[in-house]
């Protein structure tokens, strides 16, 4: 508790509060500003910086970028005409120097990213979002009250129906039948943008652009508002656990092995989980804190998502991320030296941010190990959660399902697997969920 407060002090006092420490989209990326546009990007280890795309035929020569003492490289480029120099839809990329080398990436602030389908293996490609005013999605609904008793409907929009569905399509086909059977609440998979499809979208690539398999910005907005118009609140599957390893399309291009504090990821072993084959965020950088708490707030600032649901919590927890663990409630398991108080610091930031930008959003951990203060409040001395998704629950479901008879079925199994949770924990309940199907209250 005593470091959350330090951590929170610290950025108070740096960057004014920790809301506006979380406005770093507004300032990261490609920004407008009067009489021109504005790219930031942190990159430490970069010796030369410039930025490069469609609007000066991928020349970055008159593009050269500066370096501020914080690793920030920065770029103002003049309006032509009273027209921004970078028009809506173009292509862009990062381009910099290291060790003699010139190397390209997609802007790690991106908001779009899209692919040549048409040819195989075609890496993305940054796009700059920025529609004119008529064209920009307009929010009409207010968000819906939280519901005392969230009834969740979890899909991924891509693999919705027969054939693959796109925001719009969901929006008008999908939802409304959601409503129908009495769910409140829809949580959708796959937004961020992620280039391997079959992850389910949990090998992010780039964390502040919409999934371009399933349409734009301004499509998502609308199915996001069609929900609020029926009454649903949409939460955003979101991780933040881990990031794909994918080097030019991904955040990992910009590791080229420098030092922890200079870099997105923990370095060494740290860096990398052997399961997910993914890696793994370095919370006790700066930038890392701003980026990822930044990502938050823009989901629910521009898209209007009224809560979150965190993925791979557990592996967050602990510096073993879980892995070959088996959780028998001893207190021991949760408060050692295998604790990554790091990530949990950020998740109590975090947590105490969306509940101070929206008190009424709805926060859930995917958890398997039952962390005690997982579902305290941050003020208590808590993560600050509001649910925890018990796994356990869906895996003996799936269990029964495929192996056992009706005879065979164990009440006291099933009972002390819904009511496996410690006695510390204020989660009124737990979630039944097999993903791309649906989850709802269960006790």
């Amino acid at each position: 508790m005593r470091r959350y407060h330090y951590q929170k002090h610290l950025i108070e006092k740096h960057e004014g509060s920790l809301e506006e420490f979380s406005r770093g989209y507004l300032k990261f990326g490609i920004n407008a500003e009067p009489g021109a546009t504005v790219y930031r990007e942190w990159a430490p280890a970069a010796m030369e910086a410039q930025l490069v795309g469609d609007f000066n035929n991928w020349n970055g020569s008159e593009h050269m970028m500066t370096k501020d003492n914080f690793g920030v490289w920065s770029i103002k480029i003049p309006h032509v005409d009273g027209r921004a120099a970078i028009p809506h839809n173009s292509k862009v990329k990062f381009r910099f120097r290291h060790d003699g080398v010139w190397v390209e990436r997609i802007p790690a602030w991106i908001r779009y990213a899209i692919v040549n389908t048409s040819k195989f293996g075609a890496p993305y490609d940054g796009v700059h979002w920025d529609p004119t005013t008529s064209e920009r999605y307009v929010f009409k609904h207010p968000r819906p009250r939280k519901p005392d008793i969230p009834r969740i409907y979890e899909a991924h929009v891509g693999m919705s129906g027969e054939k693959p569905e796109v925001y719009r399509e969901f929006a008008e086909n999908v939802l409304p039948r959601i409503r129908a059977k009495n769910y409140n609440t829809v949580q959708l998979m796959a937004i961020m943008e992620h280039s391997y499809y079959a992850s389910f979208g949990y090998h992010v690539t780039n964390f502040f652009a919409v999934s371009s398999k399933s349409g734009t910005p301004e499509d998502l907005k609308y199915l996001v508002d069609k929900a609020h118009s029926l009454g649903l609140r949409v939460l955003m599957d979101v991780v933040h656990s881990h990031a794909s390893k994918n080097v030019t399309d991904g955040l990992n291009g910009y590791d080229v092995g420098q030092s922890a504090q200079e870099s997105y990821f923990n370095t060494g072993d740290r860096g990398y989980h052997k399961l997910w084959d993914s890696r793994l965020f370095n919370y006790t950088n700066w930038e890392v804190l701003r980026f990822l708490l930044s990502n938050l707030r823009y989901w629910m600032d521009e898209f209007m998502f009224d809560g979150f649901r965190f993925d791979g919590v557990t592996s967050m927890l602990y510096n073993h991320h879980g892995i070959n663990m088996s959780f028998t409630g001893n207190y021991k398991e949760y408060f050692d030296l295998d604790t990554n108080v790091d990530a949990i610091i950020y998740m109590m930031l975090a947590n105490h941010l969306i509940h101070k930008l929206l008190p009424e959003a709805t926060i859930i951990a995917e958890d398997v190990s039952g962390m005690p203060v997982l579902c305290r409040p941050v003020d208590e001395g808590g993560v600050g959660f509001d649910y925890r998704q018990a796994m356990a629950i869906p895996e003996r479901w799936v269990d029964y399902l495929k192996n056992k008879d009706a005879h065979e079925l164990s009440m006291s199994g099933i009972s002390q697997t819904l009511n496996n949770r410690n006695k510390d924990q204020v989660c009124s309940f737990s979630f039944v969920v097999v993903h791309g199907r649906m989850f709802s209250r269960v006790g």
